[in-house]
């Protein structure tokens, strides 16, 4: 991949200064107006630089004139699985998006193997693929105004569950 890379480049846009992994690849680019979008086989480079992992987006949605992004950060373990708090939706103006709504919209649904929503205690558990680990990993992400001490409990429950049948199986 490195004479690959030599010879054609990365495929990331021209004046675009984050720093690719060896076995990461450009889907698709597009301008904004302060600095790129680029979607990777491994996430969404933000403007900064900053990638961030298919896993942890949230949230997309493309308007006709601008891609909203919600990121999702860890907010600690129950047992196995990941808690999730959803950061403010951030706006993408892009003049000329080509093929970046439909590739981040492939690749967040794409690392989605199940989702759940669970009204008791009010959140939604997914299991996820995280790009460059096997296997996935189960996220919970509750509402802002659920029981937290709850949402751990069930959480952590179901994880146990979860590595029980791969266990089993």
């Amino acid at each position: 991949m490195g004479i690959w890379r030599r010879l054609f480049g990365s495929g990331a846009p021209e004046g675009f200064t984050g720093e690719l992994a060896k076995d990461e690849h450009v889907l698709a680019s597009a301008a904004t107006g302060e600095g790129f979008l680029v979607a990777t086989t491994l996430g969404l480079w933000l403007p900064g630089p900053r990638r961030l992992g298919w896993h942890l987006v949230s949230k997309a949605s493309w308007s006709g004139s601008a891609l909203s992004v919600v990121e999702a950060e860890e907010d600690g373990l129950a047992g196995e699985a990941v808690l999730l708090r959803d950061l403010p939706a951030v706006r993408y103006p892009l003049a000329t998006p080509g093929k970046v709504p439909e590739v981040v919209h492939a690749r967040v649904t794409g690392s989605i193997r199940s989702r759940h929503r669970n009204e008791d205690p009010g959140a939604w558990f997914l299991q996820r693929k995280v790009p460059g680990r096997d296997g996935v990993v189960l996220q919970v992400r509750p509402d802002p105004d659920a029981d937290a001490a709850r949402v751990r409990e069930i959480a952590a429950e179901t994880a146990a569950k979860i590595a029980a049948l791969r266990v089993d199986s």
